[in-house]
């Protein structure tokens, strides 16, 4: 079963390097699904430079739950030689009702289930964004681009609901917690709309992953993050993503303001179990949180 109750520390949270910003398809056509393990180090590498301990193995770089299961162990065995745990998988652009992939997407959902408790990681995040459209792709950032939106049909959000319940139960079986990940003109795509999803599947292991960066971002007008944070913190394992990498310096006490607000909100969940943070190297301004890296010369660095 499910530990909704479960307690981080400031010592035990765990801070991922997630590898959204590494690509699944390769320049020359190859795809990280096939490399070697040799192969897979030399990406690892940057994450382990930098300093962290914890991965998420994100599968817009690696589909681990589409490997053989000797491949996947001979990655989870690379993982620990590198000093890498993994606590979360992260899921991208496979929603479980898109139009065409949607039964595919919920198979493919079962088995990142499995997947997470077959390497131990406690937590998967799971999302209704779709694929990126041909205008986005050629935008230079891609969320000033209208995308894929979420129907207003409430039989596609009984849908919606009953698919994550579906999943959410197989979680809970192997004690795995589920993250709805906030992203524009979706299902979770503002406060009260993904209060009123978790609310409708109704599971403790199934909660928000406010990302809210996705939001902030946008090129129009939205609410403002200290609202819709405490909308969304009192519900089940509510947590928050995102950490931005960039080379350079912040001004003295800039952290101050964030922590009281963040403390804040950890105050009314409780320092439950949350989804853990993820280091993204993404151009994520007003809403992420900047770990001050590098020369403070040099121009801050990203991709999306």
């Amino acid at each position: 079963m499910a530990n909704p109750s479960r307690k981080w520390t400031r010592e035990t949270w765990p801070i991922a390097a997630a590898m959204i910003q590494y690509p699944n398809v390769l320049a020359d056509g190859s795809s990280v699904q096939d490399q070697s393990v040799e192969q897979w180090a030399e990406t690892l590498a940057d994450v382990v430079d930098a300093g962290f301990t914890e991965l998420d193995p994100t599968d817009s770089w690696i589909r681990l739950a589409d490997l053989p299961a000797a491949r996947r162990d001979d990655f989870v065995k690379l993982t620990r030689d590198l000093g890498l745990s993994m606590p979360a998988i992260s899921t991208s652009r496979r929603s479980v009702i898109d139009p065409e992939h949607g039964d595919e997407y919920l198979a493919y959902g079962h088995r990142v289930i499995d997947t997470a408790a077959a390497i131990g990681a406690g937590s998967v995040s799971f999302g209704f964004f779709g694929p990126l459209t041909d205008a986005q792709k050629k935008a230079l950032w891609f969320w000033t681009v209208d995308g894929v939106k979420n129907p207003e049909d409430p039989a596609v959000w009984r849908q919606a609901v009953q698919r994550i319940r579906e999943l959410g139960r197989h979680a809970e079986e192997l004690g795995i917690e589920l993250a709805l990940e906030m992203y524009e003109d979706t299902y979770i795509g503002s406060a009260d709309s993904a209060v009123r999803f978790v609310t409708d599947v109704g599971l403790p292991n199934v909660g928000i992953n406010a990302d809210l960066g996705n939001l902030v971002r946008l090129h129009r007008p939205v609410e403002h993050w200290q609202p819709m944070m405490a909308k969304v913190a009192p519900s089940p394992n509510t947590g928050t993503s995102r950490i931005t990498t960039a080379p350079r310096m912040r001004p003295r006490g800039w952290w101050s303001p964030i922590r009281r607000r963040w403390n804040s909100a950890l105050s009314t969940i409780g320092r439950r179990s949350v989804w853990p943070w993820r280091m993204a190297s993404t151009a994520r301004f007003s809403a992420s949180i900047t770990v001050a890296t590098g020369s403070p010369s040099a121009p801050p660095t990203g991709t999306i």
